[in-house]
């Protein structure tokens, strides 16, 4: 997504996007605290792309009379490395996924934030602030920005039954017409499918070494079906737009996006169940601005601003009450119409305590 946000897997890129900072707003000829002036200062931003878009990141710096930067990573991994490789003195906020969170937070890569200077994360859903993986010791590390699920999405004007098993993409009838991530998260998927987390959702999380084989092999099958994995939101957007696939895994932001031109694709949760992801924003340990940072959090997790955050991204945001902003199309689209109940539907992703093996596993599927 890319002012539509393209979020997840991009390519290992990494820009930076300067925004220009403007004065703030004057209450009565004097500032309150909470709009006190930065005295220009940066906010550096190591994020998912579309994470720091102009739509909702301006008014903070107006606000604030700041300017905010933006680094994009391409993955969960990617991220770690770039903290681990310097990054930790460069950025103050960064945005992890729930596989990787819990992980910063055991490497002391992420300070504890006052969640008094962050009054809006009483506002946010109650599923996603109560996840314990980042939480450590009575503190709070992370702070729920944006979720979404990973469904299966189809094209309703070929696909006209509605499917109801992931196990439709190993049907040959579709070879060549299926596209998945470039992402671990396949491997959680055909651990789902073999009802791994019927009673324990960190078993997708945990596989054992025989079921990483077993994932991997079931992956390999599925490689004839594919046309091509997915790097960005934006790509498979053009997958189904030019008509080169007909199935997928991806979020809602797909069927929004191709459905405005007036195609037909469909989200489903298979009868196996769906993974879902979490971004959080966290503040890096080392971060100069840690005040800022968290005026900053606060500011993105106020219901208006989500209100254009998902705007941007066309992902569902953690504050329920950004649907008051919405038209009800938007608020189906992102599922916060009935959020609580939806999110019971989803096994969010985990830390992944041995990730190594898991990107080995889907390197080998690749190289097959």
């Amino acid at each position: 997504m890319k002012l539509k946000s393209w979020r997840n897997g991009m390519l290992a890129l990494s820009c930076s996007l300067m925004l220009a900072a403007c004065g703030g707003e004057k209450q009565g000829g004097s500032q309150t605290a909470s709009t006190k002036k930065s005295d220009g200062k940066t906010l550096n931003l190591l994020t998912w792309e579309g994470y720091a878009d102009p739509k909702f990141v301006k008014g903070f710096e107006e606000k604030y009379g700041v300017k905010v930067t933006a680094t994009y990573f391409g993955s969960s991994d990617e991220l770690v490395s770039k903290l681990k490789g310097g990054g930790g003195n460069v950025y103050d906020v960064i945005s992890p996924s729930s596989d990787v969170a819990g992980y910063l937070v055991n490497e002391g890569l992420v300070a504890p934030i006052n969640l008094d200077n962050v009054p809006n994360y009483n506002k946010l859903a109650t599923k996603l602030v109560d996840m314990k993986d980042v939480k450590k010791g009575g503190k709070t590390y992370g702070i729920p920005f944006t979720w979404g699920p990973d469904s299966l999405i189809y094209d309703a004007d070929v696909i006209k039954e509605e499917p109801h098993s992931w196990e439709i993409f190993w049907d040959p009838k579709y070879k060549g017409k299926v596209s998945i991530w470039d992402d671990i998260s396949n491997i959680y998927l055909v651990g789902q499918m073999k009802g791994l987390d019927k009673d324990d959702p960190s078993a997708l999380y945990n596989m054992t070494d025989k079921q990483l084989e077993d994932a991997k092999k079931k992956l390999i099958q599925l490689k004839p079906q594919i046309r091509k994995y997915w790097a960005t939101g934006g790509e498979l957007n053009d997958l189904f737009a030019n008509k080169e696939i007909v199935l997928a895994v991806g979020w809602p932001l797909t069927p929004t996006t191709v459905n405005a031109t007036g195609r037909n694709l469909k989200e489903v949760i298979p009868k196996e169940g769906i993974t879902g992801w979490i971004d959080r924003l966290m503040v890096v340990k080392s971060s100069p601005n840690k005040e800022l940072a968290e005026k900053y959090i606060n500011y993105v997790t106020e219901a208006e601003t989500q209100k254009l955050v998902s705007d941007a991204t066309g992902y569902g945001v953690a504050n329920k009450d950004a649907a008051k902003f919405m038209s009800p199309e938007q608020a189906q689209a992102i599922h916060i119409d009935d959020m609580e109940n939806y999110m019971q539907k989803i096994n969010f992703w985990q830390i992944v305590k041995d990730r190594n093996k898991y990107n080995e596993i889907w390197n080998e599927v690749k190289a097959q």
